[in-house]
């Protein structure tokens, strides 16, 4: 167990290096469709919003495509109820959340996944759909009269496969299509603003099994999402929000009636822009360093017997880049081929738009 915590520090402690050495560089940039980069699911967030190194569900669509890697086949108990079968990993996984309550517009984010395991490709195939709601707006004319009303909306959708590579290594990928509408009506010049891209995620994840005294205990990721074109609204244009993701999770309690993780995640903007223009892709890729800092988090998750979860964990981002801090808790119960998920936001200021933000999933067996 002594080495079993070394490991565990030594893990979260290369994520929290990584954090800090970051946080000396220059001007933060900014970016398009940011309902990206709002986690899906109640579990991860719950913990803080980590994920990276776990991607253990359907989720990992989000969190780590490298995640589907490891889905293959779960135990089944026969229709008979004589003997145990091998059955192929399906999931379904829906989520919902009323979006910054502060503001009372209505506003709600909502995403669903569904994936299974095939054996003739080797690998897991998910598909999901992000939908964002930016509520309802009146339109006035130069004049200020009222035109009429109009919804806002945001949409995702998205293809992933992962498998593995090596024994103790996966890698996933997912290309996506994305669609911003925050006014359908077309101007005198014939155009509207709604804005059109494309993108892919690429990850890894390593769960070393040979290492002394861990085996099955540790996990790496890495994840690299939201890689594409600009998003183009009549004569504008906005970079997506390129993210290079890092993280690490162990186990640091595991046996029959106890399980405890933790977790911890940076996560990088990959956006260099100005007041005047943003650098394109794959330039981004090297210029956005110049940003000050990173997002970094850290959670842990205990079950017990396997049925009931509890979560806690922490966000914070340096002030360069929106100064956000706050805790996150959550909570799980499974039953049968169902998990209820869900958590809440407790930020350090009383009146953040992010204040009372609660989370609410549901994980599915499918059989």
């Amino acid at each position: 167990m002594r080495n079993l915590k070394w490991f565990a520090m030594t893990s979260i402690l290369f994520v929290v290096i990584f954090a800090n050495t970051n946080r000396t560089f220059a001007q933060a940039g900014g970016s398009s469709v940011p309902f990206l980069l709002i986690s899906p699911d109640a579990r991860m967030s719950g913990m803080g919003e980590v994920g990276t190194a776990i991607a253990d569900d359907i989720n990992a669509v989000y969190w780590n495509t490298a995640g589907l890697a490891f889905m293959d086949y779960f135990p089944k108990v026969n229709e008979f109820d004589e003997y145990e079968v091998k059955a192929p990993y399906r999931q379904v996984a829906l989520s919902f959340s009323p979006w910054l309550p502060q503001f009372n517009a209505d506003l709600f984010y909502s995403y669903g996944t569904i994936g299974q395991y095939f054996e003739d490709l080797q690998g897991t195939v998910a598909f999901n759909f992000t939908f964002m709601n930016l509520g309802e707006f009146t339109r006035t004319n130069i004049k200020g009269d009222v035109e009429g009303k109009f919804i806002s909306n945001e949409f995702a959708v998205g293809l992933s496969y992962g498998t593995i590579i090596a024994p103790d290594l996966g890698v996933g990928f997912q290309l996506k299509y994305i669609r911003s509408s925050l006014d359908p009506k077309t101007d005198q010049s014939g155009e509207t603003g709604i804005g059109y891209s494309g993108g892919f995620d690429l990850g890894l994840l390593w769960k070393p099994q040979e290492l002394p005294y861990i085996e099955d205990m540790l996990s790496l990721g890495l994840n690299l999402k939201n890689i594409g074109p600009k998003l183009t609204y009549k004569r504008d244009s906005d970079p997506l929000p390129t993210s290079l993701n890092l993280g690490t999770a162990i186990k640091v309690l595991d046996d029959e009636f106890h399980n405890l993780k933790i977790a911890a995640d940076v996560s990088k903007l990959l956006v260099k822009r100005d007041s005047i223009d943003s650098d394109p892709l794959p330039k981004s890729l090297i210029t956005a360093w110049e940003n000050p800092g990173v997002e970094f988090a850290v959670g842990a998750e205990y079950w017990y017997e396997d049925v009931v979860a509890l979560r806690a964990g922490y966000f914070t981002e340096p002030s360069d880049l929106g100064d956000r801090k706050y805790w996150n808790f959550g909570a799980g119960i499974r039953y049968s081929i169902f998990e209820l998920d869900f958590s809440f936001i407790n930020t350090i200021e009383a009146n953040h738009p992010l204040a009372n933000t609660m989370r609410f999933s549901m994980l599915v067996n499918w059989q």
